[in-house]
């Protein structure tokens, strides 16, 4: 297939598309390379992916159409598109909620738009735990209505899968939206906790950790993510049109605080704790329910948080080494 990732630089998008072309698709990758976090480490996450003649990379923002555009030209025939492009973060998103909306909710529907209007039916939205907000119940499942976010981060992927569901509805296109619960592995963005926390330890450096240590986690290794993504691409692909949501999670809490201490036993060194007051936006506990997933996926995660911890670390020494 011929597939257009959006966010093709970051995390979660170089796996996908290093995964896409490993099984022989042809991906077309779109990135800005916004400046959160270093174009470095964007680069570095592509470097592989450059260097393989099924891979093409079109830079652009998502906030402009002509980009949009661009990206789509460049590919040619599109069989589907996934998109995680995203401004991720609760606490960044409250402090700049207008740019959050403008790049995840406009910038989705500028997307939603042109695949329209080029008549590419297929799309699979990248969204987030973070919908389920201040009534949910853990474990969380699909079928909560998710009507009160605790940030504007949770609030823009909500209205991203509004959206989706609207064009889904008005114009028969098949849309599978995709809530990640709390994904870690190679790669992860510095700013995130298991990053953070790893090198912060390993340099002997102070770790703030926000409440009682008690808030939980549903962390997900990034291989078993992207098998949910790759299996919701062939559903689309041997499916009816359809709108569908489904949890993608590792199906086991873990507290902050004993996030912490794997990540130092891991390291072998002590952890030194700063202990803040709670942060607004945050959930306290986060649990995917994943029988809808398990039974229409066949999604099942394989990767337990202390096997997770311990490629985590390997890998940060490595590439610390590099």
């Amino acid at each position: 297939m011929e597939i257009l990732v959006t966010g093709a630089a970051g995390f979660i998008g170089s796996h996908l598309a290093e995964r896409l072309v490993a099984r022989g698709d042809r991906v077309t990758g779109f990135d800005n390379f916004d400046s959160f976090y270093p174009r470095a480490v964007k680069e570095r996450n592509l470097a592989g992916l450059r260097r393989n003649p099924v891979f093409r990379l079109v830079e652009g923002d998502l906030t402009d159409p002509h980009d949009i555009a661009a990206a789509l030209d460049a590919a040619g025939r599109v069989d589907g598109v996934v998109h995680l492009a995203a401004l991720a973060g609760v606490q960044p998103s409250i402090r700049s909620p207008q740019r959050y909306w403008a790049v995840n909710v406009i910038g989705t529907l500028h997307l939603l738009s042109a695949c329209r209007e080029r008549g590419i039916k297929r799309f699979v939205f990248g969204s987030s735990s973070s919908v389920y907000g201040k009534d949910s119940q853990v474990p969380f499942c699909e079928a909560d209505p998710c009507s009160r976010p605790l940030s504007p981060y949770a609030a823009t992927k909500r209205a991203g899968e509004l959206l989706a569901f609207t064009e889904q509805h008005l114009y028969g296109s098949s849309v599978t939206c995709l809530r990640f619960f709390t994904v870690y592995g190679p790669r992860q963005r510095p700013d995130l906790a298991i990053h953070k926390f790893t090198r912060l330890i390993a340099d002997n450096q102070p770790i703030q950790l926000f409440g009682d240590g008690n808030t939980s986690r549903d962390y997900t290794w990034i291989d078993d993510i992207l098998d949910g993504v790759l299996a919701a691409i062939e559903q689309q692909a041997r499916s009816s049109p359809a709108f569908r949501i489904y949890n993608l999670g590792g199906a086991r809490p873990t507290s902050l605080k004993n996030l912490v201490d794997r990540i130092a036993k891991a390291l072998g060194k002590p952890a030194r704790i700063c202990w803040q007051p709670e942060q607004p936006g945050d959930m306290p506990h986060t649990l995917a329910d994943l029988e809808l997933s398990q039974r229409d996926l066949g999604y099942a995660p394989k990767v337990s948080i202390e096997q997770g911890i311990s490629r985590f670390v390997a890998w940060w020494r490595a590439e610390e080494g590099r």
